[in-house]
């Protein structure tokens, strides 16, 4: 399964740990686009200086990681499509482009399941994603959240808990899960 990551899912950190680290055991394919990873590195200034700066090296590394990730399409392609907003037919455009079979996003408004049917898409959040995962392959999902969780101590020198981590980073129910 090829799976679109928007770049709300993205940045923030252990949303991205967790939704990569899943992929990183094979469970599907990710994509982005150039312009997505763009976003996530202007996003990041809002966490301080030197935020843009390490966005930009952890996107370095997610090309070495998935290498056939990022996807590009013709200008053509954003000019026939239409969504609630402009800013985000990008999104759609690289989905489209990269064969993806879903749009992983927390921006449902601007992305009617309607107008995504229509292009053979489907859309999810990523605490829905997730959970199929975790139904599907508990133990993947598990290791993953248990490493993501060991980082989370590490760098912040904090002692998280996996329930709170995961609910601080919008993953409600998997975090109900994974703490059970």
């Amino acid at each position: 399964m090829k799976v679109l990551l928007d770049t709300c899912v993205l940045f923030p950190t252990v949303m991205r740990e967790m939704l990569l680290g899943v992929a990183g055991q094979g469970a599907y394919t990710p994509l982005w686009s150039a312009r997505i990873e763009e976003e996530w590195a202007r996003a990041a200034r809002k966490i301080g200086p030197d935020g843009e700066a390490q966005a930009r090296s952890e996107i370095a590394m997610l090309r070495i990681g998935f290498p056939k990730a990022t996807v590009s399409w013709p200008p053509s392609l954003e000019s026939r499509l239409w969504l609630p907003d402009p800013a985000d037919l990008h999104v759609l455009a690289a989905a489209i482009a990269g064969s993806a079979d879903l749009i992983i996003t927390l921006n449902a408004k601007d992305f009617p399941r309607n107008i995504l049917e229509e292009e053979g898409l489907k859309r999810l959040d990523p605490d829905a994603f997730l959970m199929q995962h975790w139904k599907d392959a508990p133990d993947l999902v598990q290791q993953v959240g248990d490493e993501v969780l060991a980082t989370a101590r590490r760098l912040s020198g904090e002692d998280w808990q996996m329930r709170p981590l995961l609910k601080k980073a919008r993953l409600p129910r998997l975090a109900k899960a994974l703490s059970a």
